[in-house]
């Protein structure tokens, strides 16, 4: 115990993080004003960067809030961001702060349904392989049409819905899911092959969600945004990116076969026997004790599904306004009113939405100090098939580490002036809007700070459940990164 206010503040700093970790975060608020003063503002810029992402690789050190907060907030102070600039960065991403604070909660309010049809799937297919298969690409057939934050939130749901039932029936009288130490010895192992299990999955369907969000102009914010400057419409979007986005999606579908059969970069597990068992158990019992008050809420939530699905992909509304009537309409006919209860479903979500402005604070950094200028320049005085090849793998290196709207944002500005400049030609200017589309969303999967939906998994609730640490996410998508950039990068060069 602290003997002292000065022991106490330290105590107090962070929490419960190792002392090296405090120190490390000390040591980045100390170096950059001097690195700002000696080296100047672009290259404290770029340390900047990858301190915020060190603060990601330990999020299950301590969740990235509080010391990536604190870099952004100095970096504000020392004036390489106006508070003005971050909150125009901020307000240009409303939409999906609205998607993180409504949809996210709507999906609470429908796990019931979701789990009941998730297990039933899970305990009729035996084969591990089909599973995966089923989970990449339903994520990528959703996320053609849906938000990929949406139907990560999915995944999260069912598999901390499986994880709950499985510690539970295991432990000696506790309920809880986040403690090991009253599990039975001989459900330990079991355990740790249920968590491998589970991060697969929930791996395949993530990558998954970046395999379909290309191919359409409502699969990721950035489609939007460059489908508008091109006045192109869905189907003529999906057209001009097929050439590339459809042998992608192939090898990908393909990666995941490969790495279920071959069980490399942690891929493999299978779900143990007597989970399987426990689950069957489990799911037989709540179907026995269902009462029809319980069956007519599973209906409103499947109606609200089949609901959700339209209403997005006709874009009846902004997503985030369509997941609020979700939430009205799920509250409101399976009578959940009262406050606390409502209340728990944002509690998932309002934590990574803070964690996404601060990053917003480091993009308006980027923006303010022309961090990427140089390589925007680079790859504009390039010509031909080299142009496009280089505009593909700068879009892809600068999304791994940045925000890919951000990216796309300044790329389509940069390549529209030069095309009314008379740089490029109308036919050249579609096809680089074609890179920069795939370059932001296929190489980006490489790490969670590349692609929102990663970030999301890396940050919720289930990730220190299933030991899925920053690391572990770059390894499992490795081999995802490196099939997926090069199957890109050989469609747009050869058949763009």
């Amino acid at each position: 115990m602290p003997k002292t206010i000065p022991q106490a503040l330290q105590k107090n700093f962070l929490g419960n993080s190792s002392d090296w970790y405090k120190l490390t975060i000390i040591g980045f608020l100390i170096i950059n004003p001097i690195l700002l003063a000696t080296a100047g503002p672009f290259i404290t810029g770029w340390i900047l960067i990858a301190e915020f992402i060190f603060t990601l690789a330990m999020a299950l050190k301590c969740y990235p809030l509080p010391a990536s907060g604190l870099l952004a907030i100095e970096a504000i102070a020392l004036g390489m961001a106006s508070p003005k600039v971050v909150y125009e960065e901020t307000l240009h991403n409303f939409p999906v702060i609205l998607l993180l604070m409504f949809m996210v909660a709507g999906i609470y309010f429908m796990k019931d349904m979701l789990q009941y049809a998730f297990t039933k799937i899970l305990l009729r297919i035996k084969s591990k392989l089909t599973i995966s298969l089923l989970f990449c690409f339903s994520g990528a057939f959703l996320s053609a049409f849906l938000d990929a934050l949406t139907v990560t939130a999915v995944l999260i749901a069912v598999a901390y819905g499986f994880y709950g039932i499985y510690h539970r029936f295991a432990s000696t009288g506790q309920c809880s899911v986040t403690d090991d130490s009253s599990l039975k010895e001989e459900c330990v192992s079991h355990l740790g092959e249920f968590r491998g299990f589970l991060r697969n999955l929930l791996m395949h369907g993530a990558v998954g969600t970046a395999l379909g969000g290309v191919c359409t102009i409502v699969g990721e914010p950035q489609n939007l945004l460059i489908g508008h400057v091109m006045n192109w419409e869905f189907m003529e979007f999906f057209y001009r990116t097929a050439p590339v986005s459809m042998p992608v999606l192939a090898m990908g579908l393909l990666t995941c076969i490969l790495l279920e059969v071959t069980g490399i970069f942690g891929y493999g597990f299978k779900l143990p026997t007597n989970v399987r068992q426990i689950l069957e158990e489990e799911d037989k019992k709540k179907d026995e004790q269902m009462s029809l008050k319980q069956k007519a809420a599973l209906l409103i939530q499947a109606c609200a599904a089949v609901f959700l699905i339209f209403a997005l992909a006709l874009h009846l509304a902004e997503v985030g306004l369509i997941g609020l009537s979700i939430i009205v309409a799920l509250t409101a006919l399976n009578g959940v009113t009262e406050e606390h209860r409502i209340g728990h479903a944002f509690e998932e979500a309002l934590p990574f939405t803070a964690l996404l402005v601060v990053f917003f604070a480091i993009v308006a950094v980027i923006h303010e100090q022309h961090l990427f200028t140089p390589v925007i320049h680079a790859v504009l005085g390039l010509e031909g098939k080299v142009q496009l090849a280089a505009y593909y793998l700068a879009n892809g290196f600068l999304s791994m580490i940045s925000d890919n709207v951000f990216v796309a944002t300044v790329y389509i500005s940069e390549t529209k002036a030069a095309f009314l400049s008379g740089a490029i030609s109308k036919e050249q200017f579609d096809l680089l809007a074609v890179a920069i589309n795939t370059g932001t969303n296929i190489p980006s999967v490489a790490t969670p700070n590349g692609q929102a939906a990663f970030l999301f998994l890396l940050t919720s609730a289930i990730s220190p459940l299933i030991r899925l640490s920053y690391g572990e996410m770059v390894k499992m998508a490795f081999p995802y990164t490196v099939v997926m950039t090069l199957t890109g990068l050989g469609a747009v060069w050869w058949w763009l």
